[in-house]
């Protein structure tokens, strides 16, 4: 059982768990650099994160809502919302004559980058309690 502490406390730990499986997936692809016709993958989690920041926070831009201008036209059909970030294919690169497509530099370059967010997100999330942690420990000694 976990106690919240801020707002923002249950978006960053989702923030890590997705860089943690970020960083698996990277490793994934460098783990078969030398597979035939293996194309790496990479996991998109931003526009989610935006979504849960809205809903944990309470701030969003507003809905804009579309227009149907003629009765024979399609109605429109609601966007399926779901909290799962969408995996990709990273193609972009050229495929060596085994057809596949890992580029060692941009993986290496995409697990240091993932790196630093993780360990920052670490580090955040250790001075946000922190601070409650020095308010407790401040009020204990007064009384």
């Amino acid at each position: 059982m976990s106690i919240q502490v801020s707002a923002t406390q249950e978006l960053a730990a989702k923030a890590l768990d997705y860089r943690a499986i970020r960083q698996d997936m990277i490793s994934s692809n460098i783990a078969n650099a030398d597979t035939p016709f293996y194309r790496p993958r990479d996991i998109r989690f931003e526009d989610m994160l935006a979504q849960e920041k809205a809903k944990v926070l309470g701030t969003g831009s507003p809905k804009l809502e579309m227009a149907q201008t003629s009765s024979a036209h399609f109605a429109l059909q609601e966007e399926q919302s779901t909290s799962k970030a969408k995996t990709f294919f990273r193609d972009g690169h050229m495929a060596r004559n085994d057809g596949n497509s890992v580029d060692l530099d941009v993986e290496t370059t995409e697990m240091s980058k993932n790196s630093v967010m993780f360990n920052a997100l670490v580090n955040a999330m250790k001075k946000d309690s922190g601070i409650y942690k020095s308010v407790i420990d401040s009020s204990s000694k007064i009384s």
